[in-house]
């Protein structure tokens, strides 16, 4: 006869601990961020091997843990958390050097380093460029997709309304 041992259903057995289902849900939307894929609940339930309903109940409480937002109806991405941005200047100085001073660090740099830098940092401006376009743009989706469904249920309401009404029986709509 087998031991057996009775488990938490918010955990599941590995060799050596137990990790959380709400830990392999975020964990997986933290994979599938690095493989720049967006993270549904769908995907997330097939990483996981967890039933959507669990899924969605563990997106919830990252969610409300404020480890996770949601950007759309069951598309969720990783909440960032950097310690407060520090204190930056750039001094390009009269004899050609470059002075740059992050909170209590300088650093002193050749004309070529300088432009070094700034290409190397350049794809963070594009990134920054990216991801306000696209908040913008997924805020945009989803008003317009508020008033659809508004405008829908409208005309629902209008056709029943039509149907209704007696004097009407002669149209079809």
């Amino acid at each position: 006869m087998t031991e057996t041992t009775l488990q938490q259903p918010d955990t599941v057995a590995e060799p050596g601990k137990n990790i959380t289902s709400t830990q392999r849900v975020f964990d997986a939307v933290r994979d599938l961020r690095e493989l720049d894929q967006i993270a549904t609940r769908d995907t997330v339930a097939e990483l996981t091997g967890l039933k959507l309903t669990i899924v969605d109940d563990r997106l919830r409480a990252l969610v409300d843990d404020g480890k996770l937002k949601r950007l759309l109806r069951g598309i969720y991405e990783l909440v960032e958390n950097f310690p407060e941005p520090r204190e930056l200047s750039c001094t390009m100085l009269s004899d050609g050097w470059v002075k740059m001073e992050l909170g209590d660090s300088m650093l002193r740099l050749t004309p070529t380093e300088a432009r070094r830098a700034a290409r190397a940092l350049g794809g963070f401006a594009e990134d920054a460029r990216v991801i306000e376009s696209t908040r913008a743009h997924l805020f945009l989706a989803t008003e317009l997709a508020a008033q659809v469904e508004k405008q829908g249920r409208e005309i629902k309401a209008l056709k029943a309304i039509i149907k209704s009404d007696d004097r009407q029986g002669m149209l079809n709509v």
